[in-house]
């Protein structure tokens, strides 16, 4: 009975074996990309967002300001609130609520306008990147690229983000200096 389970036992060792020398023949190679970080890493996206920046500064500078105005306007009715009038505590909280009001709408024009830019900064990199890709897939031969976001540990040996990066701002002097 003891050579008989020794031969299962050698059996199904054998069997795993086999069974795996092809998968080990047959690994994939697999990376994977943080494309929002490889993008936004760019030389070429930081001069498009700092120009974007220059171009919304002055609505920016406008939503501070009228919100250092909200906040003068709520001190002064908590330090003052008790000695006020009612007719000028009830002024001064219209005056806020339209504030508020007007702040909002700042803050939402402002932010549409950001993820405007930001859509055409994708837009503007989207076929750079998919170039970039297809250069690493041809010369490291990858199986798989996966979106790092949607996983929850990657040994960092398969990131390719920052090569990515690199590769892309590569691409962008070699068009600069063929420009030139």
């Amino acid at each position: 009975m003891n050579n008989r389970l020794a031969v299962e036992i050698t059996g199904l060792a054998l069997c795993g074996f086999l069974l795996a020398t092809p998968l080990a023949a047959a690994e994939l190679e697999i990376a994977v990309l943080d494309t929002q970080r490889a993008i936004v890493s760019t030389e070429e996206a930081q001069a498009l967002m700092e120009k974007a920046q220059n171009e919304l500064k002055e609505e920016e500078t406008e939503v501070n300001a009228l919100g250092e105005e909200l906040l003068a306007l709520q001190q002064q009715i908590e330090k003052d609130g008790e000695i006020m009038s009612p007719s000028e505590q009830r002024r001064i909280q219209k005056e806020i609520e339209d504030k508020q009001i007007d702040y909002q709408y700042l803050v939402n024009k402002l932010q549409k306008q950001l993820n405007d830019k930001r859509q055409e900064l994708l837009q503007v990199m989207a076929p750079k990147l998919n170039a970039v890709l297809e250069d690493l897939i041809a010369l490291e031969g990858y199986d798989l690229i996966m979106e790092r976001a949607n996983l929850r540990y990657v040994n960092p040996k398969h990131d390719i983000t920052r090569r990515v990066t690199e590769k892309l701002n590569e691409k962008r002097e070699k068009t600069e200096n063929s420009d030139s």
